[in-house]
């Protein structure tokens, strides 16, 4: 038993954390820029809270059906 204990914990965490990880950072860096930038700040803004969506959208036009 602890040899499949082992085996399920032996993963590296940022494989499983790191990409929701970074949505979540570029999402809240994209709210900043909106709430205390002008000009450009607005573009990322922009870009930032658009790339969650645009990834996900993504991730499901390629899942396989069936």
């Amino acid at each position: 038993m602890t040899g499949a204990r082992k085996s399920r914990s032996s993963g590296n965490w940022w494989t499983v954390y790191g990409g929701p990880l970074l949505i979540g950072v570029l999402s809240v860096a994209g709210l900043l820029s909106a709430l205390l930038s002008e000009g450009p700040g607005r573009y990322f803004s922009w870009l930032a809270l658009g790339a969650p969506v645009a990834l996900t959208v993504w991730f499901f036009a390629r899942r396989k059906r069936g």
